[in-house]
């Protein structure tokens, strides 16, 4: 199996004005690299394992090295993925009180084994707690080796979205279908509304709130201001915070462009992630209500693939949410 950027270039489809790769016959590849460290980051991170002797929960992925792609061949998805992982664990002893930590290592996930088979190490700091040493070696394992498979199953399903172009049956058969399902759900729930945009795709509107301690106008700053957006996102950062100014954050696996600003105010982009179908944005308004030395954040995001609802959901909330909040509590002077 090639890896990414290593096809035969004879099978490489390049951009044609017609758009088009007929029957799905030519290669193309897609580069997995950054939206996996994101996913595997999400899948893995606050597992929380529990026996009878004690309490365990997974903290930060502390090493991530590797690489992962798709391609895709006379209609056929092929995966390259191979990654070394290290991830810090900590725990509690029911009995005693004790805490103790350790790290959990998982040297070659790759597609040459199946999830059952992959090394998993587990290790624990010196000095007493070997109890949960050995719940996180049994236990713990388990609920790795199902993380690892949500992060596989995204692989294959979120990420690949697009990938394998529609036949012209393909496409009036999801026409067909998603006119019969929104005939049967007339009545939806307005933060869960499903609507068909663009090449009918079936999409969801989300919406999230989030109270953060910070007056509106910091907040707002935190959102167009590259330095700020570099910090919270750990990543450089593309920030034109003007009427159709660009944006890119997160290793490019975010992108788009800014559509309004009203300072202090609201904030409403045009906003893709890199897996979903070519040229697809969603709308998103970022409204900022102030509430004494808070400020409310509300959310509101129009036009999410519905395969790819939960996935936005998360990254909202662990990429933006979590990690403004970490920005805030540091000192002023490290925020400016």
């Amino acid at each position: 199996m090639a890896k990414w950027g290593q096809g035969d270039p004879r099978w490489i489809v390049e951009e044609r004005a017609d758009a088009t790769n007929v029957n799905n016959w030519h290669w193309t590849e897609r580069d997995a690299t950054a939206w996996s460290k994101i996913k595997l980051k999400e899948v893995l991170e606050g597992l929380v394992v529990e026996g009878e002797v004690g309490r365990c929960e997974i903290g930060d992925l502390k090493h991530v090295e590797g690489e992962a792609s798709c391609s895709s061949r006379k209609g056929r998805l092929i995966f390259f993925y191979e990654w070394n992982l290290r991830l810090a664990w900590r725990g509690t002893v029911k009995e005693s009180g004790e805490k103790h930590k350790g790290s959990v290592e998982i040297p070659n996930l790759s597609e040459e084994n199946e999830v059952d088979d992959t090394e998993i190490n587990v290790s624990k700091k010196k000095g007493e707690g070997d109890v949960l040493k050995d719940l996180m070696r049994t236990e713990g394992t388990v609920k790795v080796r199902e993380a690892l498979r949500d992060y596989l199953k995204a692989l294959k399903t979120e990420f690949t979205l697009g990938m394998i172009l529609p036949t012209k049956a393909t496409v009036v058969g999801e026409e067909l279908a998603a006119e019969r399902k929104l005939s049967g759900n007339s009545t939806q729930d307005s933060s869960h509304s499903l609507d068909i945009v663009g090449v009918k795709i079936p999409t969801v509107k989300i919406v999230m709130k989030e109270m953060f301690n910070s007056p509106a106008d910091e907040l707002y700053g935190i959102f167009t201001t590259k330095e700020l957006v570099q910090k919270f996102s750990k990543c450089p950062a593309v920030i034109e915070a003007e009427k159709g100014g660009k944006l890119q954050m997160f290793d490019g696996c975010v992108s788009g462009e800014y559509a309004e600003l009203v300072p202090s105010q609201r904030i409403v982009l045009k906003w893709r992630c890199r897996n979903w179908p070519d040229e697809h944005y969603a709308t998103v308004a970022l409204n900022f209500k102030a509430a004494a030395a808070q400020t409310e954040l509300q959310l509101e995001c129009k036009g999410v693939p519905v395969s790819n609802e939960d996935s936005t959901r998360q990254c909202w909330k662990k990429q933006y949410f979590e990690e403004i909040h970490t920005l805030l509590q540091q000192p002023k002077d490290s925020t400016e």
